[in-house]
């Protein structure tokens, strides 16, 4: 069992790892979105992970984009602790984004923009900025996805720019996975489809590749995992 479980979700050869799924249109309708908010929102010791990306945030960042912002959640925080931030919030699930722009509708330092991340990002439209934060969102993409994601977020940090992804990772072990599913209330049969989970060590490597520095899991919770990486001086 657990051989099994290591090279159906873990393992990572650069070919044909992701569970296919029809990846946009699910997103697109309001029971898959709020019903992906709801779990998210119950998810425990979420906040824990929440309080260690705020705190890798350097105190002089002036722009931040939020990738698969979702409803916002994660950019509205960054703003609780640093009201003057200008921020970008990114999403291409148009439910999820009616609610982010509900959250910002009164907050002119806030751009919400609509792009499937699947595809490469907008570099020349989005800017440069002194952090990247994710939340729950870059594993539903393909694994050489998002290895390229990493690549193009590297490219929009300014200097001493961070990325702080809190993130579903996988888990080494069939038994630990299920001890994840049962701790948040769900089952194999129950848990999110398009879910394409990867281990931390996998992602750590790739960023370090990148170029990024000070890399490391700055916190973790059986499969929710805090992966940081800084953009070096030069």
């Amino acid at each position: 069992m657990k051989s099994t479980y290591n090279q159906s979700r873990v393992s990572y050869k650069g070919q044909n790892l992701a569970k296919k799924g029809n990846f946009t249109s699910e997103w697109q309708t309001i029971e898959h979105a709020f019903a992906y908010l709801a779990r998210a929102d119950k998810l425990p010791h979420r906040t824990e992970g929440e309080k260690v990306l705020l705190d890798n945030i350097p105190t002089c960042t002036k722009q931040v984009l939020d990738l698969g912002t979702g409803n916002g959640r994660t950019l509205a925080l960054v703003k609780m602790k640093y009201p003057d931030i200008e921020g970008v919030a990114l999403d291409f699930s148009e439910p999820m984004l009616q609610q982010a722009r509900k959250r910002f509708s009164n907050d002119s330092q806030v751009k919400v923009v609509k792009h499937d991340f699947s595809l490469p990002l907008p570099a020349s439209e989005l800017g440069f900025f002194d952090a990247v934060v994710s939340s729950l969102a870059i594993h539903h993409l393909p694994h050489p996805r998002k290895r390229e994601l990493y690549k193009e977020i590297f490219g929009l940090l300014n200097p001493n720019g961070v990325f702080c992804n809190l993130e579903h990772v996988s888990s080494p072990t069939m038994n630990l996975h299920l001890k994840f599913l049962s701790a948040t209330g769900l089952t194999l049969q129950t848990e999110d489809p398009s879910n394409k989970l990867l281990d931390v060590e996998i992602q750590l490597m790739w960023l370090r590749e990148i170029g990024f520095v000070d890399v490391d899991c700055y916190w973790k919770w059986l499969e929710i995992a805090l992966l940081v990486g800084f953009k070096p001086e030069n």
